[in-house]
């Protein structure tokens, strides 16, 4: 069994790479995005990227910094076969994710800022219509926070075990996800 953590830019291509390693490799998919949308709407608060910061925050802060993770982990541990857990974002989940027995390969996906600003328009999910300020303050505000249950997507690419630069075309991205998890499977 071989499971794969994803952390990220915004708009970096992780769902790209998750859905190459689904559709190539037969992968299960567990995103700590879905797990978050979902308890936002529970809460009955509005889709946003605002609304997923304040319940990823609060649900570390009660649970602790790496409960989600953890979560979806044991879930891909209960259903066997291949994992991909996406959306890593606290330090704490990369490296309690690192540790477990069946231990995660963790994957740092990056972009060029603009090159990432232009896809998340395209993809047009309900988070991601702002304006390129926003786009900035969100990522400027995600990528070093201090507060031990928020998120330090910086500090976690460079945890990561492998790094994967999307600045290329689609082909050149498969081809660095192969060079990586073939040698795994």
């Amino acid at each position: 069994m071989l499971i794969i953590g994803i952390t990220g830019t915004i708009g970096s291509g992780k769902g790209t790479v998750v859905d190459y390693l689904v559709n190539k490799y037969g992968f299960t998919h567990y995103s700590v995005r879905a797990f978050l949308s979902e308890e936002v709407a529970r809460r009955g608060m509005p889709d946003t990227r605002d609304s997923m910061h304040i319940v990823g925050n609060s649900l570390r802060t009660e649970f602790g910094p790496a409960s989600t993770a953890n979560t979806l982990y044991e879930r891909a541990l209960q259903n066997g076969g291949n994992a991909v857990i996406e959306s890593l974002r606290n330090i704490e989940e990369i490296k309690s994710l690192q540790a477990k027995p069946q231990p995660c390969l963790v994957l740092a996906v990056d972009a060029d800022q603009k090159v990432r600003y232009d896809r998340v328009m395209l993809r047009k999910s309900s988070t991601d219509h702002v304006s390129f300020e926003k786009f900035q303050t969100d990522e400027a505000r995600e990528m070093v926070d201090a507060d031990p249950n928020g998120m330090n997507i910086a500090q976690c690419m460079q945890m990561a075990d492998a790094h994967l630069n999307n600045d290329g075309d689609i082909e050149a991205l498969h081809a660095a996800i192969d060079k990586i998890v073939q040698p795994l499977l």
